[in-house]
């Protein structure tokens, strides 16, 4: 009883699409044919072909409806696929009732509400967007405030092409996915692969995404007081390895976004980074680290196991960024095989993503965590 409460999935590599999607489907097995709604995700290497492989995955298992999008790295359970050619799809069996596809929205259009159910509001949504869509956090931002628990996860496509994203047939730009009705028992928790190294400062002066000054100091020099004397003098190896973490406002778990730095200006002392920012605004600095990362990342799976509170996990999507993974964690799907250590043996397919989605805001070296559980939270 307990597998077949278990989605079926699947994944695979290979060169050809045809090859991959017939492995997969193997290791699916035939109670794939009874779901209602996929998951896909498919290497970048694989774009070109991806109506095929969407009509070949949909006449091999019965299953009408699919979303996804492209990866440079695909996920799947305590697998990681990342620069080759692989494919990995899970398939549902919610009541299409409980469901609702949608593709192309654009922000602040009246009248143009794609994800109003038939019978209820949405509740929850997974999406995926295309990091060519001008004010996306503000579309992310406007679709969260659409759906009545103002929860979205998902991520951003990854690609060295368009970045496509699957709604039952391939698309383009905005944001597409699936919504979900509060019938669907669905837990989801974010894990951060930076950790601050220093006290919050507030921006005392700031205009576009320039820095000047930092509690009312110049700005390098509050930067060259925290990243130390050897990163401060080789700033390129710096850019790599110190972040900075802007808090999120009224968030009682301590939540930041992080942003590169990508300029400094000597001279005037001040910083550039990866985002817009204006006076009053408060910033951390932060370093990526392999084990801060994972003890963070346990943290998460810890919390997320709490919230499930017992309940099987039928299925699960993870999605995290393209610098996590073996750059941060480690070879042989570290950062995937955590997961699998800490919760279980359970079906999970996702993608390394171009920026991260929770709640309402967009992240970078995160990761996304949603179940599925075997019953309604009530």
């Amino acid at each position: 009883m307990h597998n077949e409460r278990l989605f079926p999935y699947g994944h695979a590599r290979d060169a050809d699409w045809r090859t991959a999607l017939s492995a997969a489907l193997e290791m699916a097995g035939p109670r794939v044919r009874g779901g209602t709604l996929g998951f896909l995700y498919v290497s970048d290497r694989f774009e070109s072909d991806l109506p095929e492989i969407l009509s070949a995955v949909r006449e091999q298992t019965g299953v009408p409806h699919w979303t996804g999008c492209v990866g440079i790295g695909i996920c799947a359970t305590a697998q990681e696929y990342l620069d080759e050619p692989a494919l990995a799809f899970m398939v549902t069996d919610f009541p299409e009732t409980e469901f609702h596809l949608f593709a192309g929205m654009e922000p602040y259009q009246p009248g143009k509400d794609l994800t109003t159910l038939p019978s209820r509001p949405p509740y929850f949504a997974i999406v995926h967007g295309d990091s060519q869509t001008p004010d996306l956090p503000d579309l992310v931002r406007d679709f969260a405030g659409k759906v009545s628990s103002g929860f979205l996860t998902g991520g951003i496509s990854s690609s060295r092409a368009n970045g496509a994203q699957l709604v039952d047939k391939v698309v383009h730009g905005g944001l597409s996915g699936v919504t979900f009705s509060e019938e669907i028992a669905i837990v989801t928790r974010l894990t951060q692969g930076c950790s601050p190294i220093g006290p919050v400062h507030q921006i005392a002066e700031g205009k576009n995404n320039v820095i000047a000054r930092l509690d009312d100091r110049p700005a390098l020099d509050v930067f060259y007081e925290e990243v130390g004397d050897i990163l401060s003098r080789d700033l390129q190896r710096a850019a790599g390895f110190i972040f900075v973490a802007l808090p999120v406002k009224n968030d009682d778990r301590g939540d930041y976004t992080v942003r590169n730095l990508i300029g400094i200006d000597v001279d005037r002392k001040l910083l550039a980074i990866g985002e817009y920012v204006e006076a009053g605004q408060t910033l951390m600095f932060c370093k990526r680290d392999g084990s801060t990362a994972r003890a963070d990342l346990e943290r998460m799976l810890t919390e997320i196991s709490h919230l499930a509170d017992g309940r099987r996990i039928r299925g699960g999507l993870y999605f995290s960024c393209l610098g996590r993974g073996e750059s941060l964690f480690g070879p042989d799907s570290a950062e995937l095989r955590v997961i699998q250590e800490g919760l279980g043996d359970f079906p999970l397919v996702g993608f390394f993503a171009n920026g991260e989605i929770s709640h309402d805001k967009i992240y970078g070296y995160t990761g996304v965590l949603t179940l599925f559980l075997d019953a309604p939270i009530f």
